[in-house]
């Protein structure tokens, strides 16, 4: 009886022993631990308030019309100039042919003004040369008139010849004023001609614009992709009302790469410079380091660039840790990168070694 309670002694004291040296092993696992991770935390500063970031365009219409064909499916990967979407261009053609004619229309009209030039210009020179024919037949009828009117002062010629020499003056100067009218009016017309063509050149500029402006219009229903990437959501259907200036998809740029936003405390940034690294691990890649430098530090605290910053002038005021962005580029290879989305969470720490 005396030894089972000296074997049940000891081993109570055995196990109290063992109990001791595990729970002080833990404790002295716990302290390394501890003092470990706070060693680490005064190495780094570290936050979890970061997001993978990668430039994400819309593609918007740039006129009003119906759907006829879509040509992307969600996810797609697109080459630059693939043909995303087409939209009906019935009345843009119809608009184009319109302005070409009214175009053609002008131009045949300053061609017939053109060729009345030329007429006229003609006649103005062929009237120029009866001014010459007619001035010498008044110089001519002029001096019949003087000749006759000495004679009849000598009384060697009647007056009856004498009114008709001088009737035969009349007529001449009248027929010489009548040429000079006629090459004046022919002049006139021709810079009146002249005025028309210039206002249709005017209105052949304007519709040269108008018809360039329906081509583009044209152009602007086929819709293609801006450059290398992958579609994002699709939300649009064939056969679908679109007006110009909506946003049909979203486009991720695959050529500009990615990088890595992170909020960091303002406090925590006085030692951060451009080209530091950093250690950055993603949500979705437990166990997983990407590598990194900082790019760019923010000018200005995240708040500041939102729709309504605060107005601590209010007098509501609340002390908050305000936190700046810092853009971190990330080095690690291509076939890492593309693991990553837009919008991934991520956790950035920076040495404070090399700040």
């Amino acid at each position: 009886m005396t030894a089972k309670k000296n074997n049940h002694a000891r081993t109570d004291r055995l196990i109290t022993t063992i109990t001791g040296w595990v729970a002080g092993i833990i404790l002295i696992a716990l302290a390394i631990w501890g003092i470990s991770t706070l060693f680490e935390l005064r190495k780094y500063e570290e936050t979890n308030d970061a997001q993978v970031e990668e430039y994400i365009n819309p593609i918007t219409a740039r006129v009003t019309g119906y759907i006829s064909r879509i040509n992307y499916e969600e996810n797609q990967d697109v080459k630059k100039g693939d043909t995303l979407l087409i939209i009906d261009d019935s009345e843009y053609q119809l608009q184009q042919q319109e302005a070409d004619a009214a175009l053609l229309n002008a131009q045949a009209q300053v061609e017939v003004l053109q060729s009345n030039v030329t007429t006229t210009a003609k006649n103005a020179d062929a009237t120029q040369s009866q001014i010459a024919a007619a001035k010498a037949k008044l110089w001519k009828q002029q001096q019949e008139y003087d000749r006759y009117q000495k004679l009849y002062e000598a009384e060697s010629a009647t007056k009856q010849q004498l009114e008709n020499v001088e009737t035969a003056l009349n007529v001449a100067k009248a027929d010489y004023q009548t040429v000079i009218n006629n090459y004046d009016a022919a002049l006139s017309k021709i810079n009146d001609i002249k005025s028309q063509k210039a206002v249709l050149a005017a209105e052949i500029e304007r519709r040269q614009a108008m018809l360039g402006r329906n081509k583009l219009d044209v152009s602007y229903t086929i819709i293609r992709a801006p450059y290398d990437g992958k579609m994002g959501r699709r939300t649009i259907q064939e056969g679908q009302l679109i007006q110009a200036g909506q946003t049909l998809a979203f486009i991720v740029n695959q050529a500009t790469g990615k990088w890595i936003i992170a909020n960091f405390k303002e406090t925590q940034v006085s030692h951060m410079h451009i080209g530091q690294t950093a250690n950055i691990e993603i949500d979705a890649f437990p166990g997983k380091t990407f590598n990194g430098t900082i790019e760019s530090l923010s000018p200005a605290t995240g708040s500041r660039f939102s729709l309504l910053p605060p107005d601590n002038s209010s007098g509501n005021f609340v002390k908050i840790v305000q936190r700046i962005p810092v853009r971190i580029k990330l080095t690690s290879n291509v076939t890492e990168t593309a693991l990553l989305r837009a919008g991934m969470n991520a956790t950035v720490a920076i040495s404070k070694k090399n700040g």
